[in-house]
């Protein structure tokens, strides 16, 4: 009975030893992992520079994950363009042609009926690019665009309506890392830079005394 015991003990024993080493071989694994928290307020651009290090980093975007931002690259346009459009009311502008008034009319019904981030229709895709092509608007409004608070994204995607308009359309890494969402909860890259480890996060809703983007270490 007692030789039994003594070697359950010493079964148990070993299996402790193995548990404590993994735990010694995962802290000092985890030891040598640079992390980074991007800090930075609303808007600054931390999302974005997420984006470049998992483009430069991290082998990119799948094809799963650039079909997924369909949607931000389609409801980005649309909104940038009611955005314009709102403007031109407050700094009293008025078309160049008055038949933009019946395009404006299709981009704020999906903006009303919440179909921003659907495909464009035919009529949407149309009355976009009609807008964009307005001088009044494109010139006059858009060189206010600081005062709106308007994102750089805005041209780039109203510049190309005829390529996102294309029911094959499948976004580009540029694409991506032009979009704007709201970043909620925690993102994270994980990725290798002269054979260091680095683990970068992003948290979204977390307010910052400073203005820009840094990155503080964990």
């Amino acid at each position: 009975m007692g030789l039994c015991q003594s070697e359950e003990e010493k079964k148990n024993q070993k299996a402790s030893k193995d548990i404590d080493k993994k735990i010694k071989e995962t802290q000092a694994t985890e030891e040598k992992i640079i992390k980074l928290l991007l800090l930075g307020a609303g808007e600054c651009g931390k999302s974005t520079v997420l984006k470049q290090m998992k483009i430069l980093h991290s082998n990119g975007f799948s094809d799963d994950e650039l079909t997924q931002q369909k949607a931000v690259v389609f409801n980005n346009t649309v909104t940038a363009m009611g955005m314009l459009l709102k403007a031109m009311g407050t700094f009293k502008v008025s078309f160049t042609d008055p038949a933009r008034e019946s395009d404006a009319r299709v981009v704020f019904d999906c903006i009303k009926a919440n179909e921003e981030s659907d495909p464009f229709s035919p009529e949407l895709a149309i009355a976009l690019k009609n807008l964009w092509a307005d001088p009044a608007l494109h010139l006059t409004v858009y060189d206010k665009r600081s005062e709106i608070h308007l994102t750089d994204s805005a041209k780039y995607f109203l510049d190309d309506i005829d390529r996102i308009m294309n029911p094959n359309y499948k976004p580009t890494a540029q694409d991506v890392l032009f979009t704007r969402i709201k970043t909620t909860g925690i993102v994270e890259v994980t990725f290798q830079m002269s054979g260091v480890q680095f683990r970068v996060f992003d948290v979204g809703n977390v307010p910052s005394a400073k203005s820009g983007s840094t990155a503080s270490k964990m």
